[in-house]
């Protein structure tokens, strides 16, 4: 099996409690999408409960959001993100145009 170290960008906490990979605020999906049809929201956000047993530290695996000024070629750049809750919505709280 190969095994590869990705350098993506942390998500550094996630306040969507609701999300099924969100545990104690933080993100344990293997890494997340940020941009749809809304807005710089998480695409990986899934309402859902039970929440996952993963313990992966999530990273920025893709960014949609080509007017972000932390993108370089549909990548995030930024050290690290925040992902917040606007009107029950999983969000990119570092998403600045």
């Amino acid at each position: 099996m190969l095994n590869i170290t990705l350098n993506m960008p942390a998500v550094e906490d996630c306040e969507v409690s609701n999300c099924v990979y969100n545990m104690n605020s933080a993100c344990h999906a293997r890494a997340i999408t940020v941009g749809d049809s809304f807005g710089a929201m998480c695409d990986t956000f899934l309402d859902s409960n039970p929440h996952t047993k993963a313990t992966y530290e999530a990273g920025v695996g893709a960014c949609k959001m080509a007017d972000c000024r932390h993108n370089t070629d549909y990548e995030c750049q930024a050290d690290s993100i925040s992902v917040v809750s606007i009107n029950q919505m999983a969000r990119c709280g570092t998403f600045e145009p």
